[in-house]
C-alpha cells in the first residue's frame, strides 16, 4: 500500500513537538532563568533588557536538537571594545559555572552545557553592543564579536544583526514554520550541512515568491522546488532581515548550491516515485510515534507512556 506522504509528514511534525519533553525542558527554561538573573546581576546598568532568541522563541524547535538562547544588548559605552566586552561575559560565565558546566567560546556566542540529573542542558549567551547609543529599545540593532577561532574572515571581528527583526520575520508564519521544521528534521536526521537560518530565510522566501498551497506534501514539495530551481541562480540572494548587506545564500559555495539544488531533485523524484521514501528522508522519532496520535486520527491503538531521547538525539 502506497504511504500517504501528507498523512505520514503530520505525523512526524507531532512526533517531533516539544510538549513530548516537557520535563527536559523544564529544566532548560529553569537553567536558562539562573543564567539570565546572573548576568543582569553582575552587570546591571550595562545591559538593556535580554530577550530569548533562537529556534524556541521562533517556535521552529524540534525535539531531536535544540538549544536555549538568550541575547544580551550591552549599552554602547559598556565597554571599549567587543572583544573586551565578549571576553569579560566568557570570564564571567566562566568563573561562575566552571565547576558545573562546560563553558566555552563559540563563534559569536558563549556555549554552556550543564549536566543536570544525567540531563544535558545547553543554553547559549550571545552579548552584543548597540550599534547607536542610548537606541537600542528604538531600533534593535547590535554589533556582536566574531570570536577569531571561529570567524568567517581572519579581518572582521564584528557582525551587525537585528535579533528581533529575525524574530519578528516569522510571526505568525504557521505554514511557513511546518515546513522549516520539516527541512530541519531532514538536515538532523540525514546529517544535511545547511544551517538552519538558511533554511529557515529561504522557506520564508519561496511563500513569498511562489502559490505554496495545498497538503502539507504538498506545500512541503513546492518549497523544495523553488531551493531546486533557485539556489543556484547567479541573481538569488537571502537577505538577512537583522542586516540587509548580508546576503545569506553567499554561506554556500558554489558547488554547494549546486549540490543542495540536486539534493532537492532527487528527493523529490525519488518520493514520487515511491512513496515509502518520503520515510528515510522524513522519519518519524519513533521514541514518540504513539503517544496521543489518537487524537489526530492518525494511529488507533492505545498511547504507549515515551522513553526521553538519548543525548545523541537531542543534541549536535
Amino acid at each position: 500500500m502506497a504511504t500517504d506522504k501528507s498523512q505520514h509528514l503530520q505525523q512526524v511534525l507531532e512526533t517531533h513537538k516539544m510538549l513530548h519533553i516537557e520535563k527536559l525542558l523544564d529544566k532548560y527554561k529553569k537553567t536558562r532563568t539562573k543564567v539570565k538573573e546572573a548576568l543582569e546581576e553582575n552587570f546591571k546598568d550595562k545591559i538593556y533588557n535580554p530577550i530569548n532568541s533562537g529556534s524556541y522563541a521562533k517556535h521552529t524547535a524540534i525535539n531531536i536538537k535544540f538549544d536555549l538562547d538568550i541575547v544580551f544588548p550591552f549599552k554602547k559605552d559598556s565597554f571599549k571594545t567587543l572583544e573586551e566586552l565578549f571576553d569579560e561575559v566568557y570570564n564571567f560565565l566562566y568563573e561562575k559555572y566552571k565547576n558545573e558546566a562546560v563553558v566555552k567560546k563559540q563563534k559569536v556566542s558563549i556555549g554552556i552545557v550543564f549536566n543536570t540529573d544525567g540531563d544535558e542542558i545547553n543554553i547559549d549567551v550571545v552579548p552584543g553592543r548597540e550599534l547607536n547609543q542610548e537606541q537600542y529599545n528604538n531600533d534593535y540593532n547590535l554589533n556582536l564579536f566574531v570570536n577569531s577561532l571561529y570567524g568567517l574572515l581572519a579581518e572582521k571581528t564584528y557582525i551587525q544583526t537585528n535579533i528581533q527583526a529575525q524574530i519578528d520575520l516569522i510571526k505568525g508564519k504557521s505554514d511557513e514554520r511546518n515546513i522549516i521544521r520539516l527541512l530541519k528534521i531532514w538536515k538532523k536526521t540525514n546529517a544535511a550541512p545547511y544551517k538552519s537560518f538558511f533554511l529557515e530565510l529561504i522557506t520564508i522566501k519561496a511563500f513569498d515568491k511562489e502559490d505554496i498551497s495545498g497538503n502539507l506534501w504538498e506545500k512541503l514539495k513546492s518549497v523544495m522546488e523553488y531551493i531546486r530551481d533557485n539556489v543556484n541562480k547567479d541573481s538569488f540572494t537571502l537577505k538577512d532581515p537583522g542586516n540587509s548587506n548580508n546576503n545569506v545564500v553567499d554561506t554556500l559555495d558554489n558547488a554547494e548550491k549546486n549540490n543542495l539544488s540536486n539534493k532537492m531533485s532527487n528527493m523529490i523524484d525519488n518520493i514520487e516515485n515511491y512513496s515509502d521514501n518520503i520515510k528515510t528522508y522524513f522519519p518519524v522519532n519513533d521514541q514518540f510515534e504513539d503517544k496521543n496520535m489518537d487524537r489526530y486520527g492518525l494511529k488507533d491503538s492505545g498511547i504507549i507512556a515515551p522513553s526521553i531521547p538519548n543525548k545523541s538525539q537531542q543534541f549536535g
